[in-house]
């Protein structure tokens, strides 16, 4: 048994919650994961964890050896990292899970700049609205926006996000347009926003000189992503609240109206955020750094910059 394989192998099976996972993440067929699993625990005489047909547990010894053994991985590949860093370029793949139109508007244009740049790291986005559980997806890391949830993850803020609430102009002419938070009340279509995690509509926030209001009334549709949130305001179905970076284009082209323009909410926060107990990669560093060059201006939704698409994305 090569230890130091199995000790990999063994916290890829921890984190990513069962043998399949951690050996497609590894490349490795799944006869050989279990199998290094079983010689490491036969070399340490006590069982790491407890098999059933449906899922895997870790023992409390499991818990241990796993906490500890990590903290041996990272330190190896930290030695590994300073010599090899300053001689190398930083090349593989890079997993990133991002926002629908953050990647659209934010992300995605770009990426030219970064690709030029880091010729030998091929980046892999996941992109959809719903949140991917980082450890036992295998992603390198993730861009979101919004209140974080786990203290288990570092976090890097990246920048902030400008809301704007608005509607097409003929629907303003239908339905007149709105002077206060509270006419959206008097017979306005609203277009929600739905979060694809829990199903809640988002209500629409305003904020004026420190006051602030929410806005929870019936929605006359809901859309649970955020290019096709979009959409629906620009098909003039009614009024939606999403992000300049978003909506700037059509503002500035005049396909859509902004309203309430003194109760914008406050700026959404964006972060790039990985699991604290792995390794940062030379790859993901870069790939960090660049985000903390390019990304602030772009979400912000500065009205001159191109390919300017809503909240957690």
């Amino acid at each position: 048994m090569d230890q130091l394989v199995a000790m990999r192998v063994f916290a890829r099976v921890v984190e990513s919650g069962n043998f399949t996972r951690a050996a497609d993440s590894l490349n490795m067929p799944n006869a050989t994961v279990s199998k290094l699993v079983q010689e490491l625990e036969a070399h340490l005489g006590v069982r790491l964890l407890q098999r059933t047909t449906r899922r895997v547990t870790v023992t409390p010894e499991g818990h241990e050896y796993y906490e500890k053994s990590t903290r041996i991985l990272r330190d190896l590949e930290d030695i590994d990292s300073a010599f090899s860093t300053a001689r190398s370029k930083p090349r593989g793949a890079l997993r990133v899970d991002i926002g629908s139109s953050t990647a659209c508007d934010v992300l995605i244009p770009a990426l030219p700049d970064f690709l030029a740049r880091y010729p030998d790291i091929r980046l892999d986005l996941g992109v959809s609205d719903r949140s991917v559980d980082l450890v036992s997806d295998n992603v390198d890391c993730v861009i979101r926006g919004g209140a974080l949830e786990s203290s288990s993850l570092v976090a890097r803020y990246i920048g902030s996000a400008t809301f704007v609430t608005c509607a097409t102009p003929f629907y303003l002419k239908c339905y007149g347009t709105p002077a206060t938070p509270e006419e959206l009340k008097n017979g306005h279509r609203l277009v929600s926003y739905v979060s694809p995690q829990n199903g809640k509509a988002t209500p629409f926030r305003f904020e004026r000189q420190g006051e602030k209001k929410e806005i929870k009334i019936d929605h006359r549709i809901g859309v649970n992503e955020s290019n096709a949130h979009l959409a629906a305001a620009l098909a003039g179905i009614g009024i939606v609240q999403t992000f300049r970076y978003c909506a700037g284009k059509a503002i500035e082209a005049g396909v859509l109206t902004e309203i309430l323009q003194e109760w914008r909410p406050a700026p959404y926060p964006f972060h790039v955020v990985y699991p604290q107990n792995r390794h940062v990669t030379h790859r993901l560093r870069v790939f960090i750094e660049w985000l903390l060059e390019i990304f602030p201006q772009r979400v912000a939704g500065a009205p001159h910059q191109p390919g300017n698409h809503q909240p957690g994305k």
